[in-house]
């Protein structure tokens, strides 16, 4: 439970109305009721704060004045932002879990770190290590000779293969598959003969990969995953292909072998990138784009094949006229018949 005042003081705000009105959770402005908090961060949301039951909300500056019926408003830069100081104090997170479950099975010379959480039936290769404070859940496998490091949390059911190392603080969600062999064949008279994978796949500290999403392992070169990227559920990375720092990939894109994307891109949903192509740092990849060559750093490209934006914007308002030319057209040919 927090007061109006806490909050404010906790996010650095400006209190505005009762300080003592109080709250134990957090809902959206749509649904928020008494005892709850809530936030309005843009414009086109303020209608539906004039009608919201929350106790308390967090409020642009820009927006501070907006008509509404919250007991209390704290004014303070960037809401949403503010909201994740909040959080921790009405949700503290369950305790973290130190030991080893009795049915996991732990490999030949493998190396436990202090405090940390091995869960049931997980199975630990030889010579891996595990960093100090990493929490390892029910059914992961984690192959021979794979590091994870420190504070790292792993979800149910991930599976790291050999020639995979993970960084500090890395969260896996469940389902994830690390370090497996990419899809890569030479066709021959004889069949398609597989490719051999020798490289690894390398995930930096700090990121996090959604549930079910495969990370190949590279073939010849490694796979590498850079600090602070963030990758949704149900994401294919092929082998040999570099992510940068701070990057965002959006759930069910696929991005082919030895493609890279530099520092801070974004990829929304559902894209597919091509292999072999440089995607540059600052890049912004709209959903279900398909991407067929490189992309210059900074640029918003989207659209099938993917455009810079406003010029994908342009094509797709002429496909849309096409049908009504089409129709005045029959009608000329036809001497006026519909």
């Amino acid at each position: 439970m927090l007061t109006a005042r806490e909050i404010a003081d906790l996010v650095g705000g400006v209190l505005h109305g009762d300080a003592e009105a109080s709250v134990s959770g957090v809902a959206p402005l749509d649904r928020a009721t008494t005892g709850q908090l809530t936030f309005l961060g843009v414009a086109k949301y303020a209608p539906l704060f004039a009608t919201c039951g929350a106790s308390v909300a967090l409020v642009s500056p820009e927006l501070a004045a907006v008509a509404g019926t919250v007991a209390a408003r704290v004014v303070v830069a960037r809401p949403q932002e503010a909201m994740l100081r909040v959080l921790p104090q009405l949700f503290a997170p369950p305790p973290r879990k130190v030991g080893i479950d009795p049915t996991a099975r732990i490999g030949r010379g493998a190396v436990i770190g202090a405090d940390v959480w091995v869960g049931a039936y997980v199975v630990i290769g030889e010579g891996a290590r595990i960093g100090d404070r990493a929490q390892l859940e029910a059914h992961v496998v984690i192959g021979d000779g794979v590091t994870i490091g420190d504070d790292s949390h792993l979800y149910p059911h991930v599976t790291t293969y050999p020639g995979t190392s993970l960084g500090a603080r890395v969260i896996v969600h469940a389902g994830a598959r690390l370090g497996n062999d990419g899809f890569g064949y030479v066709s021959t008279r004889a069949g398609h003969q597989k490719i051999p994978h020798v490289g690894r796949c390398f995930i930096d500290d700090d990121v996090e990969i959604g549930a079910n999403t495969t990370i190949d392992r590279g073939s010849i070169d490694d796979t590498v995953i850079g600090a602070g990227t963030k990758i949704d559920n149900l994401v294919m990375i092929a082998h040999n292909v570099r992510i940068g720092r701070l990057c965002l990939i959006v759930a069910q894109t696929g991005i082919s072998g030895s493609t890279h994307l530099g520092d801070g891109c974004v990829v929304g949903g559902q894209a597919g990138i091509a292999g072999h192509h440089q995607i540059g740092a600052g890049a912004r990849i709209g959903a279900q784009a398909g991407v067929f060559g490189d992309v210059p750093a900074g640029e918003t490209w989207s659209g099938y094949p993917a455009r810079p934006h406003r010029e994908a914007l342009r094509a797709q308002a002429a496909t849309f006229k096409l049908a009504g030319m089409l129709r005045r057209l029959e009608q000329l040919l036809g001497g006026g018949d519909a």
